[in-house]
């Protein structure tokens, strides 16, 4: 890929990393680290006087939410509601609409053209690991014409839950880092729960914290789903979310700001729900994280193609969504 070697042994020092993690592991509560355990009782948490680094004149939208409507309607009409409503930002999640709208299919100069149209931002955007393996330097270019800062991908580092899957993975990982780095890009990976398993073949070992230890700070982001990292303690209890972030400020440059409504009959403890009408712990966490670095906000909702009435159906909750957002950082 054009990368230049590297004078250490990755794989060696990798390895060496992973024997670290598994100490700490075993002498780690309930497989949370020490330092992490350590932040948690950090001063940093009681600071409720700390200014927020939750920006609130920021809002953005992951576009897999109103995804029916980027189809249906096309990025042009997507863009000016979203504006209208009082977004800023835009994370993407394809580059596709419906082919009847323009005789044929957008191209990505046309979407930066209509961005800047509407006054929006690209922020980010959630790419396959398939297609990062096949096509690096396009995505890299798509990224450029956009004018995001950040891009990466909503997969889970590997499939196989092993230590050593989540070890090759994160070579992988710093590999697109670097290679986006050269283009003075962030590559971020957004979790869901499955990363904060332990590994199958280490039960002591959780897979984020693999991955986390093992992936180059100046190359490798984390883009924290804040409901998908409550999931993950509700099925994988000994850690807290907000810890990661206190510990690694500057790792987390944004946030999915996603809700979720208690569910004892749901294997994930939490429906997906509107933001605001959850009941997960925002409150708390947004002082949790502590005041170092800035995490930028971007709602997100897997549901919302599915609320109704519809039409509006997902307009609507990407509005109530951002109003109930706006109101927490307003208040904290």
């Amino acid at each position: 890929m054009g990368l230049p070697n590297r004078d250490l042994d990755r794989r060696g020092l990798l390895r060496a990393a992973v024997g670290a993690t598994v100490a700490i592991g075993a002498a780690a509560l309930a497989g949370a680290t020490p330092a992490l355990a350590a932040a948690s009782t950090s001063p940093a948490t009681a600071d409720r006087s700390a200014s927020l680094t939750i920006p609130m004149g920021s809002i953005g939208i992951q576009l897999y939410s109103v995804r029916d409507k980027v189809a249906q309607l096309g990025f042009r009409v997507v863009f000016e509601t979203l504006a209208q409503m009082g977004y800023k930002e835009v994370e993407f999640a394809g580059y596709t609409q419906n082919t009847s709208i323009l005789g044929r299919q957008i191209t990505v100069p046309e979407i930066r053209q209509l961005l800047d149209d509407n006054g929006l931002r690209a922020i980010g955007s959630h790419v396959d690991l398939g297609t990062w393996a096949a096509g690096l330097d396009q995505q890299l270019d798509y990224a450029e014409i956009l004018g995001m800062k950040h891009v990466g991908t909503a997969n889970a580092p590997s499939n196989t839950e092993t230590v050593s899957a989540y070890l090759s993975a994160s070579e992988l990982f710093n590999t697109y880092g670097e290679a986006a780095a050269a283009r003075g890009l962030m590559f971020y990976q957004h979790n869901h729960y499955p990363e904060f398993a332990f590994a199958t073949d280490q039960p002591s070992v959780r897979l984020y914290d693999v991955f986390l230890a093992n992936t180059d700070p100046r190359y490798v982001f984390l883009e924290m789903d804040v409901y998908w990292a409550y999931v993950g303690q509700y099925r994988y209890p000994g850690f807290d979310p907000a810890a990661y972030v206190r510990a690694h400020p500057h790792r987390y440059p944004m946030f999915h700001m996603k809700d979720g409504a208690p569910n004892p009959d749901n294997p994930n403890g939490y429906d997906i729900v509107e933001f605001g009408a959850g009941d997960l712990p925002y409150k708390s966490f947004i002082h949790a994280i502590g005041p170092r670095g800035v995490h930028l906000p971007i709602w997100e909702q897997d549901t919302a193609v599915n609320t109704l009435p519809n039409p509006p159906g997902s307009f609507a909750s990407a509005q109530r969504s951002l109003t109930a957002i706006d109101d927490l950082l307003s208040k904290h």
